[in-house]
């Protein structure tokens, strides 16, 4: 999934929700006396379940129809700061996911029905793609009646286009999967101009025989190519449209919406796409007629507007924020409020990446480890209801979790262990005083964590350098392989329900690139080898081999100090119809909204 703004969850990587900087009163739930209902490892546990490939059938609109919808009216999104990205190449981050399903449409999409399943279907495709050479080759046959906002009809030559421009360096900020599969860790040399001067990748490698065709050809077989090919970044940019840099703030529409104003770190408007057509999309409605965007909204007037749900916030949602944690417990123990959130637990896990290319010992490193106050973090966040400590870096979500992992006794001490740090750092050498630069993102989450952070920290003798990022920036700054920073406070969840899509972007030495997710630049030989065995082998093997890299990469290298799974709790208005919690998204599920009285 990808960073929290975190990136998505099966088309994640990194988004971030945010709370108040208040941190006195932060829900701590025991002190009111509601009855429990935050989700435990178990509901994530249900959230886990594998993920269907969709035939013809499935992949045929309309979208089944949400009952008691009705259409008309605005959805008003309360966000508190800009999208991260617009253009599909460019999203991987979860707030920017949400974003793309009202639209961008790939090849495929996830189908989710009431339950929380999801069926990979086909979504400009005609199903969720046909394998072949033992997985080594996958087509994809397009849909009639697709066009883009403009009424351009898209043909293979426009997917072909699409893959080729994350060639480029146009593209920095989104997945990497199909460009890997396909060429190679080095994949930017392959096709260094993307599209864009005329060249292409060779039919051996992407085959388009006719306007309705598309051919993957990979060395190895490549059985989540239909997952992979869900996620956001691989979202359809239509050849004619694309403005290259500045297709980021003004892209194609090929879904039910589309961008009738922007204004840059202000608000965004969305109306219908009149070329979207139903019967061509089995995931989508156009219920509404527009939503409206508002980036300036911190998380707790979000929560104050969406708990008085008075005038417009009757009509208004959280988009990727979560409740303020100093008001949750206003929340929780307000019965009509309560009934008017979504929860559910996210694949999220925070952790506290260092920098390997400026702390190179294992000790100091294990003894930040120990000193993080685990459960502060988790009631900064929301008590119960916003998380629960880790002890180790495999969300709750992904198959073969084990609760019992804990290498550095975080179920045991939660509130850190500062005596076994000090002990760490005096065998190390480390003096009194020693500076370490942290950056943290401008949001409330951000803030909150980086005051435990520098308070931990300071306990056993460092002088922390508290450097703000904006939020919106925030993974592209720390993602530069030369960024000036020790350490720094990322959110991670699997792009699909795969152990793959956690270790290999994250801890894959050929991953450590300007852009790519490998934010703490660990390169080991071992924990290399363990991925490229698991890739190789079935889903049985591969758990093991996955587990063992996993163990490896914390109690060897420690690249990345597990801090907690992370869960989610939104408000919405009481004339928002067809809320629910989406396992795709991790979110509100967006593609289901209507408003009760449009």
């Amino acid at each position: 999934m990808t960073p929290i703004r975190t990136r998505n969850v099966r088309a994640i990587a990194v988004a971030i929700v945010a709370g108040s900087l208040a941190l006195t009163g932060c829900s701590d739930s025991k002190k009111d006396n509601s009855k429990d209902t935050s989700k435990s490892k178990g509901d994530a546990a249900a959230q886990s379940k594998p993920v269907a490939y969709g035939d013809v059938q499935a992949s045929t609109g309309p979208a089944q129809e949400v009952a008691g919808a009705k259409p008309g009216g605005t959805i008003n999104v309360y966000m508190q700061s800009d999208l991260s990205h617009m253009d599909p190449g460019q999203i991987y981050v979860s707030d920017a996911g949400q974003f793309a399903n009202l639209l961008h449409r790939g090849l495929t999409n996830y189908q989710e029905d009431d339950k929380g399943n999801l069926t990979v279907v086909g979504d400009i495709a005609t199903d969720s793609g046909k394998s072949s050479d033992g997985g080594k080759t996958w087509t994809y046959t397009l849909k009639d009646g697709v066009k883009d906002d403009q009424g351009n009809v898209i043909t293979s030559a426009d997917v072909r286009h699409t893959v080729e421009r994350l060639y480029s360096k146009v593209i920095f900020d989104g997945p990497t999967y199909l460009q890997n599969w396909l060429s190679g860790p080095d994949y930017r040399k392959a096709l260094p101009d993307g599209p864009y001067k005329g060249k292409h990748l060779p039919d051996t490698v992407l085959e388009t025989p006719d306007a309705k065709t598309v051919v993957f050809h990979f060395a190895k077989p490549q059985p989540d190519l239909p997952q992979a090919l869900a996620m956001a970044g691989y979202g359809i940019v239509p050849a004619k449209r694309d403005t290259k840099e500045g297709y980021d703030k003004a892209p194609a529409s090929l879904g039910p919406y589309k961008i009738s104003d922007y204004k840059s770190g202000k608000s965004l408007t969305l109306v219908k796409n009149d070329q979207w057509d139903p019967k061509t999309d089995s995931v989508r409605h156009q219920y509404v007629n527009g939503y409206n965007f508002t980036t300036t909204i911190d998380q707790a007037s979000q929560t104050k507007r969406l708990i008085a749900d008075q005038g417009d916030a009757k009509n208004a949602i959280q988009f990727t924020d979560s409740v303020d944690p100093a008001q949750l417990s206003t929340v929780i123990g307000d019965a009509a409020a309560k009934k008017r959130t979504i929860q559910g637990y996210q694949p999220y896990v925070w952790q506290m990446s260092f920098n390997l290319d400026r702390m190179k010992d294992k000790k100091i490193r294990d003894a930040i480890t120990y000193a993080i106050p685990s459960q502060s973090m988790v009631q900064a966040d929301g008590g119960r209801y916003g998380g629960e400590v880790a002890g180790g870096l495999m969300a709750p979500t992904l198959p073969g979790f084990d609760p019992t992992y804990d290498p550095f006794g975080k179920l045991k001490k939660p509130n850190g262990d500062p005596a076994k740090a000090k002990e760490l750092l005096k065998e190390a050498g480390v003096k009194e005083g020693t500076k370490l630069t942290y950056a943290y993102s401008n949001s409330p989450r951000g803030q909150a964590q980086m005051v435990i952070i520098k308070d931990a920290l300071k306990k056993i003798g460092f002088d922390v350098q508290a450097k703000e990022i904006d939020r919106a920036s925030f993974y592209e700054q720390i993602g530069k392989v030369k960024n000036p920073y020790d350490l720094y406070m990322t959110g991670w969840g699997q792009d699909w329900s795969s152990p793959s899509t956690v270790i290999t972007p994250v801890y894959d030495g050929t991953q450590v690139a300007d852009g790519a997710s490998n934010y703490s630049h660990i390169k080991d030989t071992e924990v290399d080898a363990l991925i490229q065995k698991a890739l190789t082998q079935q889903p049985t093997e591969a758990a093991k081999t996955w587990e063992e890299a996993h163990h490896l990469i914390i109690e060897k290298v420690n690249p990345a100090a597990p801090v907690y799974y992370s869960k989610q709790i939104q408000l919405y208005g009481s004339n928002i119809g067809g809320a629910r919690y989406s396992t795709e998204s991790s979110y509100i599920d967006i593609n289901d909204l209507f408003l009760k009285q449009p």
